[in-house]
């Protein structure tokens, strides 16, 4: 019995507590249900402007040279000068003396090739008088045959023009090579490098430094689609003076803004299978000269803003920039609050403003402020910045106007 009771014991106490517990639990009164409210964001709303202007595309680039090129030489030899506008940056002249080689063998080789010409020469008169000699003593026999051209002399005439010419073409190459002993270009440039030193012995084909043109500077500008339909370009336009359509580029140089005026003068062919986008080409005359914005050259390497000028006015719903979003949309708030993601088409985009062809109407409020996890239909608050900018500024210059 006493077994019994120990082993029953401790199962009942666990019995009890466990009803004991169910009964506190069902006694105690269920927690107040809440209903969800949905949180309501105020945003910053303005209204579209539709305006009729000319709509200006932005884009970038690298200015480059028109005309830039490895300096080599020709002929062999050693280097006995070397001129002293040709160094790293420097500005050269057209036609200036830049490398001087050695021209000891090739003015001998000049005289050797004169030589040649002189007896060739003398070998045609010989050859000349020949034939002549030989006709008369033909005609002089008054025979019935017709006499072969070798028995005239005819063939011996034409070897001695020809070995005549041919020394006077290496005359003229020996000349010529004595002409290439002095390295020079026929541009006016600058010099990106010198490769060369004084003294140093260079074979026909060596790199001697590189030298680019500076009567003309490029940039290679990316556009899409639409910035070329927006400015009416098509593929493989080449502009004529009238129709190249200005573009006015820009740069900081330490703290100051530079500007240079420009054109373009032709677009690519073909869209560049890497980036789906065509390269216009744009030039500006004379860089480092008139061209110089306060003494800045527009200089070759320089990263550039291009902003290319419509040709014609378009009619356009500008908006502030800020209010363009991701994938070209715009967040629009309805005449009940509601928050709708509205996609656009872009004219064209500059660092303050957003140009739309459609999507939009002039009466519609759209949102400017920064806003996270959005979802089409979201409840807001449409807040007038202008307004609350206003309020602002009255409520500081009250104390003013009290005092």
């Amino acid at each position: 019995m006493n077994k019994l009771t120990k082993i029953m014991l401790p199962i009942g106490v666990l019995v009890v507590s466990y009803v004991g517990l169910k009964l506190m639990v069902a006694g105690k009164p269920e927690p107040e249900k809440k209903e969800s409210t949905e949180r309501t964001v105020s945003l910053y709303v303005t209204q579209a402007q539709q305006i009729k202007r000319t709509i200006d595309v932005e884009t970038q680039g690298e200015v480059r040279p028109k005309n830039e090129i490895p300096l080599t030489s020709r002929v062999s030899g050693h280097v006995i000068s070397i001129s002293e506008d040709f160094d790293e940056g420097a500005a050269i002249d057209a036609d200036t003396v830049l490398v001087k080689i050695d021209d000891t063998d090739y003015k001998v080789a000049v005289i050797r090739a004169e030589a040649r010409v002189a007896e060739a020469q003398v070998a045609l008169e010989r050859e000349l008088a020949n034939e002549k000699m030989k006709k008369d003593t033909w005609d002089q026999k008054k025979g019935d045959s017709k006499p072969s051209p070798f028995a005239l002399n005819k063939p011996q005439v034409l070897e001695a023009e020809a070995k005549l010419r041919a020394a006077k073409a290496d005359l003229q190459e020996a000349q010529l090579n004595v002409q290439r002993t002095e390295i020079k270009v026929p541009f006016k440039g600058r010099v990106v490098s010198r490769d060369i030193g004084l003294g140093q012995y260079v074979a026909a084909g060596t790199l001697l430094g590189r030298v680019f043109s500076v009567d003309t500077a490029q940039v290679r500008l990316p556009l899409t689609d639409l910035q070329l339909a927006t400015l009416k370009i098509p593929l493989g336009f080449e502009a004529d003076a009238e129709s190249a359509p200005k573009v006015t580029f820009t740069t900081e140089i330490g703290r100051t803004t530079h500007q240079w005026q420009g054109r373009i003068v032709r677009t690519n062919a073909a869209v560049d299978q890497n980036t789906r986008l065509t390269y216009a080409i744009a030039e500006v005359q004379d860089p480092y000269g008139e061209a110089a914005d306060n003494g800045a050259p527009f200089a070759v390497g320089m990263f550039v803003i291009a902003h290319i000028t419509g040709s014609e006015e378009t009619e356009a719903w500008v908006l502030p920039r800020d209010a363009l979003r991701q994938d070209d949309s715009i967040y629009v708030v309805d005449g009940d609050n509601n928050l709708r993601i509205r996609q656009v088409e872009v004219y064209a985009t500059t660092a303050d403003e957003v140009m739309l062809k459609k999507g939009i109407h002039g009466d519609e409020q759209v949102v400017t402020s920064t806003v996270n996890n959005v979802y089409d239909g979201m409840k807001v608050i449409p807040l007038s910045k202008e307004k609350a900018t206003a309020a602002v500024d009255n409520e500081q210059a009250q104390p003013a106007l009290n005092n």
